[in-house]
């Protein structure tokens, strides 16, 4: 009796998830147009996802660049280092237009930064005065509705994700960004939550979120796909991290808010 209970309840628990995945695909589009104003009807979203190290935009932000790209949004991304903490800098510069490739965005949305004071080193903090001019310049340079990037804990406690999170922040609080640029921030979730795999999808479908992006079967292969091009960073636990992490089917998003706030800037 109670292994047919179990079956039943992890069938009833599959049809769930594809229920959530299928709404998800349906409405994701007219999201996105809801807190997205164009000044032209019917013109392409232009989107920013700002990382701080090749292999960030798989690891992370693989399914919110999946489905974006699947609903005809022209992704970008800004890089602000090469990775060259184990001096792999070139070897990583190109795995990470490998990546990007598999996942959607063109060579020519890419760029990459190698800047002296931004070294890719979780111990060495980026000072945000910097790492804000070098996103506000970018952001002056071309035409954005949304920017992606991390929020205050940065996923996995990573210093210069925490300091793209700060500047962005302070863009914002600034008036440095048009007010018709929505800036959003990816949720740092729970070890127990983040290491569920798809089975954490109802929590994230059913908590608020100013921004969902979740992928099936077909997008974690090619979210897989674009982590396996990441030869260098192809540790033991990064096998662990493809099969078990959340990151790799669902992102959540909470809005950065435009307006006031005293900001410490060094």
């Amino acid at each position: 009796m109670f292994p047919c209970l179990v079956v039943i309840v992890f069938v009833t628990y599959i049809v769930c998830l594809k229920c959530i995945y299928y709404r998800h695909r349906r409405d994701l589009k007219h999201g996105l147009n809801a807190f997205i104003s164009l000044e032209t009807p019917g013109a392409d979203i232009e989107c920013l996802v700002v990382t701080a190290h090749p292999d960030d935009e798989c690891m992370f932000f693989g399914p919110t660049i999946i489905r974006l790209v699947e609903c005809n949004v022209n992704v970008h991304l800004l890089c602000l280092s090469e990775g060259n903490y184990y001096n792999h800098g070139a070897q990583r510069k190109q795995e990470l237009f490998n990546s990007c490739a598999k996942l959607g965005i063109p060579s020519s949305r890419i760029t990459i930064l190698d800047h002296k004071n931004l070294p890719d080193n979780p111990k060495a903090e980026w000072r945000i005065s910097l790492v804000t001019s070098i996103i506000a310049k970018h952001l002056r340079a071309h035409t954005f509705n949304m920017v992606l990037t991390f929020d205050g804990r940065g996923v996995s406690g990573h210093s210069n994700h925490v300091a793209i999170y700060k500047a962005v922040r302070h863009l914002a609080s600034t008036d440095q960004v048009p007010n018709d640029c929505c800036l959003l921030s990816l949720v740092t979730v729970g070890l127990l939550r983040k290491y569920v795999s798809f089975l954490e999808l109802p929590l994230s479908w059913l908590l608020p979120s100013s921004l969902s992006c979740i992928i099936g079967s077909e997008g974690y292969r090619q979210c897989k796909a674009a982590m396996l091009c990441h030869r260098t960073q192809l540790v033991w636990f990064r096998y662990l991290y493809i099969t078990f992490s959340r990151y790799m089917f669902v992102n959540t998003f909470q809005m950065i808010p435009h307006g006031p706030k005293v900001n410490k800037m060094y």
